[in-house]
């Protein structure tokens, strides 16, 4: 048996937990995720008929393995319908952005991802489990939680949490190696944009030749603004639900305001953008402070490799260093090929061909 602990149920998690449920016969994996939820900012609210994603849009398909994944699991999956327009800082609106190819999420939401994914193995997940520690003794690794309890030991970890928790969790290791040192400094290396999200719902329908806008020079104080209803099985008819998305200089100036001001503020911004007033008075809203959304770095080459041998892991769309769900994706996928052949090399598994792989 090879026992495979993971931290966090991100994309990335999800993706790598489903090559390493197909390439390692006798892998035994444990998931273990600090909230009550999936996929990680590809998340999924539910508001009585109304469903929005308010962390990640959206899917990309310009990535090859990262299709043949998803297409696997396409109960579900639809297009966004739309193009994505821009703004200036003026909040002129103009046909100013490629449309990025198919954009994809699930009637369900983007959650669902992850859902099929680790729905598809027979990996453990463990819900609102905080892992606080990490230890390794002699060749085996184990996990400790904010509830003393302890996870292991295991073969192999994989850390899913942003670089920001990812560096916490190894500033705190008992593991006295060089590996630990120089993964440590490259994931404190790693920079993040912080993303203040406010989720306006209305009881009208708002007609628009665009799905969304997105702020070309960066310089309002809102970046993204998406149509909901523009994902098949989101909104109801007769409604509207807008995703408004903060730069980061405004996220992080507002990062300890009241947050039903924030939502005020964007909904204004919002009904400005789209030229509507009804629009800065919501039925109803919700909100996200994102502090670590979009990583603007990737992980410094060669800072992993001895951590790797150490049988630590490290993935997500900051170990790439963009801040794309096609990303993380890929980074699982990569991640559990690598643990996969690692574990071959070992001798701890039989080796499988490519092709008998998930």
């Amino acid at each position: 048996m090879t026992d495979i602990g993971i931290v966090g149920a991100g994309a990335a998690a999800a993706a790598a937990t489903y090559v390493l449920d197909g390439a390692v016969p006798d892998a035994s994996v444990t998931v273990l995720e600090k909230s009550g939820g999936l996929c990680g900012r590809a998340a999924t609210r539910r508001r009585g008929d109304v469903t929005y994603d308010y962390g990640a849009n959206y899917l990309r398909d310009d990535d090859d393995q990262v299709v043949d994944l998803v297409t696997t699991f396409d109960d579900g999956l639809v297009d966004v319908v739309g193009d994505v327009y821009a703004f200036d800082r003026t909040g002129t609106v103009s046909e100013g952005r490629d449309t990025d190819g198919r954009k994809w999420t699930y009637r369900t939401g983007l959650t669902r991802l992850a859902k099929h994914l680790f729905g598809a193995t027979d990996a453990t997940v463990h819900r609102r489990t905080r892992v606080e520690g990490l230890t390794r003794t002699g060749d085996a690794w184990t996990l400790a939680d904010d509830a003393g309890e302890r996870w292991g030991p295991f073969d192999v970890v994989l850390l899913n949490p942003p670089a920001p928790g990812t560096a916490a969790l190894l500033e705190a290791a008992d593991w006295e190696q060089e590996a630990r040192t120089d993964l440590l400094a490259a994931a404190r290396d790693v920079d993040y944009r912080a993303v203040w999200t406010a989720v306006l719902g209305y009881g009208f329908d708002l007609d628009r030749p665009y799905y969304a806008l997105v702020n070309a020079d960066k310089e309002h104080a809102v970046g993204w603004v998406a149509r909901e209803s523009c994902k098949p099985g989101h909104v109801p008819d007769g409604e509207s639900v807008l995703v408004v998305q903060a730069n980061h200089e405004w996220s992080v100036e507002r990062s300890d305001a009241d947050p039903s001001e924030n939502v005020a503020a964007l909904a204004d911004h919002a009904a400005a953008l789209l030229d509507d007033e009804r629009l800065s008075d919501p039925a109803w809203t919700d909100h996200q402070d994102w502090r670590y959304a979009l990583p603007e770095s990737g992980l410094r080459r060669g800072a992993r490799g001895a951590a790797e041998d150490a049988g630590c892991y490290v993935v997500g769309d900051w170990v790439a260093g963009e801040a794309r769900l096609h990303a993380a994706l890929r980074s699982g996928l990569d991640t559990g090929e690598r643990v996969a052949d690692a574990l071959t090399a070992l001798g701890r598994r039989p080796a499988l061909d490519p092709q008998e792989r998930r």
